[in-house]
């Protein structure tokens, strides 16, 4: 077998997992959808687990079947007014610090002028104060400023007469994720401009996802980031559908980073069942009174399986432990038909991390 062929059949094995693990509140076609998105995704992170690499959007808006991947990092905010719309080839500055006028605080002091000149003059010395904060930003030379917190009109200004495309008021887990896909560092003081580790993007622009503007940042440092844009006609149908893409996200990765799997359906639960009730009989004393009890609890799995599917699970759990007993050692629960089948020809596999 070559090595294309053990790629796809990798592919095959993590999409009959995915299929396997994404709720059964979920149509057929809209699983088979989901497990295409979840393994694209995960087989894009290359191994290295980090979920942070993957987000997941909710937008309210069409069908389960509209939701799609996106190449890179979508970032839901929008680039103020004024501002290029569109950048190549950026340098990033990603920043935590206060962008309004910079007043001097003082608790528990009042300031007393005699004429409105004054007052003009406290309201100049305040801008001085943000121009030179905004100049040491620019010493930077980014070509985009992205900051956690609020940016006012005036410094805001002064960033888009250098060319400078602003993002303001990024949310937390947001600006934590976006300076890990960039590779930046997140500022809060810019007195060395040489020290300043700043991130790098071949493309920001702004798009829209059905009636909403977002920022998409492709071809960026860690190439292994992209979006999951969840479409869906309502807030509980997409809350359910990011619930179980989660889960299968989770368990994928697993499945990455040990590539071993077994058949699912109940099937391991029976097999180790079995092992469990031929270790009892030959077992002295009260111990074999526990030993059998944990043959009965692992017979639970496959039992609460059938519960949930709305079949007999007395009757099937009886029928799969005895085609195993008799040797069918690949058999598990269908449960599209309620019936007792063939794992290997169905594909229906589980992750050995996850189970253990």
């Amino acid at each position: 077998m070559d090595h294309s062929t053990d790629v796809e059949q990798f592919k095959k094995d993590l999409k009959d997992i995915a299929m396997t693990t994404l709720s059964s509140k979920l149509l057929l076609h809209d699983r088979d959808h989901f497990a295409e998105l979840a393994v694209s995704a995960v087989l894009r992170l290359k191994g290295s687990g980090n979920l942070d690499y993957i987000k997941i959007i909710k937008k309210a808006g069409g069908t389960l079947k509209d939701s799609f991947l996106a190449d890179g990092f979508i970032l839901e905010k929008s680039i103020s007014t004024g501002c290029p719309r569109r950048k190549e080839n950026a340098r990033v500055m990603v920043a935590n610090t206060p962008m309004d006028h910079d007043k001097i605080k003082i608790f528990g002091s009042k300031v007393r002028v005699d004429s409105m000149f004054k007052v003009a003059e406290i309201e100049e010395a305040e801008k001085q104060k943000m121009r030179k904060k905004v100049d040491k930003i620019i010493a930077h030379k980014p070509d985009v400023f992205i900051n956690r917190q609020l940016i006012y009109n005036y410094p805001e200004q002064l960033l888009a007469e250098h060319g400078i495309m602003v993002i303001e008021h990024a949310d937390f887990d947001g600006t934590e994720r976006l300076a890990a896909v960039l590779g930046a560092d997140i500022l809060s003081t810019f007195d060395n401009p040489e020290a300043a580790k700043l991130g790098t993007c071949s493309v920001i622009e702004e798009i829209m996802i059905g009636e909403d503007k977002v920022i998409k940042f492709s071809g960026t440092a860690a190439g292994e980031a992209c979006s999951i844009i969840l479409r869906g006609s309502g807030s509980h149908i997409l809350d359910e559908a990011e619930r179980s893409l989660h889960d299968v996200i989770c368990v994928l990765v697993s499945a990455v980073k040990n590539h071993l799997v077994l058949y699912g359906g109940g099937n391991s639960e029976i097999r180790m069942s079995l092992a469990v009730e031929e270790l009892a009989k030959g077992t002295k004393g009260k111990q074999a009174l526990a030993i059998q009890s944990y043959a009965q609890a692992l017979k639970q799995l496959p039992t609460i399986i059938a519960d949930n599917a709305g079949y007999d699970s007395a009757e099937l759990v009886q029928n799969l432990r005895s085609e195993i007993y008799n040797g069918s050692i690949s058999s598990g629960l269908n449960m599209f038909k309620g019936t007792v089948d063939d794992m290997k020809t169905l594909g229906v596999t589980e992750c050995l991390r996850v189970k253990e």
